[in-house]
């Protein structure tokens, strides 16, 4: 252990390493532009067909009813074969993933499949490439049932990355959905109170908010989708509220469907909604300046105190010194 922790504080070893680090983030940022694509086109595209999907759906309903009908298979890949035949779906597969998928903005089978598929390789990836490090490019002096025993508790750390992505993904879009969503509540009233039905309402905020933000555009399109097309309109609302995962959003949902139920005007609903939404927002600004001034104190002791301290008993120090 102690050869270990010599070997990490040479430093020879910290200047390859933020080297290392150097040329990987120069790598990386001139990678990813090349490398993006259109995400609002192919966001776009995927609302545009979300309809016909639930149209699918329908029939294929229908179909079990009619012994006769027949649909057709969408063709099966390797990761969908390695989750039949380990039966991964009976593990895995549940209500709850399935909430998570949809409120990281991923939906459809082909997002399941592939994280039930990870869910078993990435500890094997994992504990792998923890194996080739320890022996092969580390060449630490541990014997060797330590090396695997540090392999395993990188695999077993594996077996929950696939949660970590899928948290992280939730997480900047709720953010994304939240700085956009009180604007696009004004833009909804607005429309609401020109004499807009709400299917026309969350259709045209939705093409409006695309420039800002594209996820929250991309749940109002299947909202109007799902207003269309569902039987009750409450479940459009709640589906909402379900596939975003955020009080305000919910909130809203609730007060939608409650008017809807009710009578009451919509627009007085929305009026109210967007005011405490935007009040949520500036509160959430102000817990983050609110805690500026902690977070500033450990860079303010390490770097400006010192740098003043110079310029303040420098000129005194060198009169000293010279006398």
């Amino acid at each position: 252990m102690m050869e270990f922790i010599d070997t990490i504080m040479r430093p020879q070893f910290i200047i390859t390493l933020l080297a290392a680090v150097s040329a990987f983030a120069t790598v990386l940022t001139i990678a990813i532009p090349i490398m993006s694509t259109d995400r609002m086109s192919q966001r776009m595209k995927v609302m545009a067909t979300e309809r016909d999907k639930m149209r699918a759906q329908r029939m294929a309903e229908l179909a079990t009813e009619r012994p006769g009908a027949s649909l057709r298979q969408a063709p099966k890949g390797y990761m969908q074969q390695i989750v039949d035949q380990l039966n991964l779906r009976k593990h895995f597969d549940s209500e709850e993933v399935r909430t998570k998928l949809k409120m990281a903005g991923l939906r459809g089978q082909a997002p399941l499949v592939t994280y039930m598929f990870f869910r078993i390789a990435m500890p094997i990836i994992v504990f792998l490439g923890a194996l080739f490090y320890m022996f092969v490019m580390a060449k630490l002096a541990y014997p060797p049932i330590v090396k695997v025993f540090f392999a395993l508790i990188a695999g077993f750390i594996g077996y929950y990355l696939p949660n970590v992505f899928i948290h992280n993904m939730v997480q900047k879009r709720q953010q994304a959905i939240k700085q956009a969503f009180p604007d696009s509540l004004d833009m909804l009233l607005i429309c609401v109170q020109s004499g807009m039905s709400v299917e026309a309402a969350f259709g045209k905020v939705s093409k409006e908010v695309m420039a800002t933000s594209l996820e929250l555009a991309e749940e109002l399109s299947l909202t109007t989708a799902e207003l269309s097309y569902l039987q009750e309109r409450r479940l459009a609302f709640e589906n909402l509220g379900k596939r975003t995962g955020i009080p305000g959003v919910k909130a809203v949902a609730t007060a939608l469907i409650q008017a809807e139920r009710y009578g009451t005007p919509v627009s007085q609903a929305l009026r109210v909604m967007a005011k405490e939404n935007r009040d949520i927002r500036m509160s959430e600004a102000e817990k983050k300046a609110a805690a500026l001034p902690p977070k500033l104190t450990v860079p303010m002791i390490l770097f400006f105190l010192p740098v003043l301290f110079v310029v303040i008993l420098g000129p005194a120090a060198i009169t000293l010194w010279g006398s």
